[in-house]
């Protein structure tokens, strides 16, 4: 069966707290996903997307539920001990900060790049869709600036990404946080903890058999 997977996305609030409770509750269950990010393409990453036969599978959302999104972050948050800084997104292309997560996964600092990532959105309101932040953030963790906060930029990455945003299509991936173990998909944070136990009944040591052979005259 394949491993399981964490869908991510670095503007989504709900995925900021999906991964805080996943690396701070449920440690074990984070090393055994396979994380993969979520977020809505631009023009150009959807025009690969489209001649690639693949679909984004998203609908932009209301005024309304954008303005209860607010409250209810806002009351997660604080039963989790934190604050939201809510950073202001002008004109934001995601590709900026996915695309440098990709560099950062194969330099071995991916996990490392989402928790600074989150830390500077929603700790700090910082804009993650601007290179010289995303500059920052590799630099804090020993990665080169250049390469990352150019990563939008690259063709061979934009092909990559395209790939990442068909594995969305393939796997239903409707919105963020979304976990995925075999057919079973689950969506948003209060659904966690039931990804939680599925994957760890299936991590479980499975105990030895042993074996009765009965007294020596058999059961007759």
């Amino acid at each position: 069966m394949r491993q399981p997977r964490f869908y991510f996305s670095l503007r989504s609030p709900y995925s900021w707290l999906a991964w805080h409770d996943l690396v701070t509750r449920y440690p074990d269950v984070a090393d055994a996903c396979d994380w993969r990010p979520f977020w809505e393409p631009d023009q150009h990453s959807e025009r690969l997307l489209t001649e690639a036969g693949g679909r984004f599978v998203y609908t932009a959302m209301s005024r309304e539920k954008h303005l209860y999104i607010l409250q209810d972050v806002r009351r997660l948050a604080a039963g989790r001990g934190l604050t939201v800084a809510w950073p202001a997104d002008r004109e934001p292309v995601w590709e900026v900060p996915h695309l440098a997560y990709l560099l950062a996964e194969r330099a071995g600092r991916g996990r490392e790049f989402v928790a600074a990532a989150y830390r500077a959105r929603f700790g700090a309101g910082r804009d993650i869709c601007d290179p010289a932040v995303v500059a920052d953030l590799a630099t804090g963790l020993g990665l080169d600036p250049g390469e990352l906060s150019t990563a939008a930029d690259k063709p061979e990455l934009r092909a990559t990404g395209t790939g990442k945003l068909r594995d969305l299509h393939s796997d239903g991936v409707f919105g963020v946080p979304y976990f995925v173990r075999g057919y079973d998909r689950y969506w948003g944070v209060d659904r966690l903890p039931d990804f939680v136990d599925l994957v760890r009944a299936e991590l479980a040591p499975v105990p030895a058999r042993t074996t009765d052979w009965g007294h020596a005259g058999g059961c007759g």
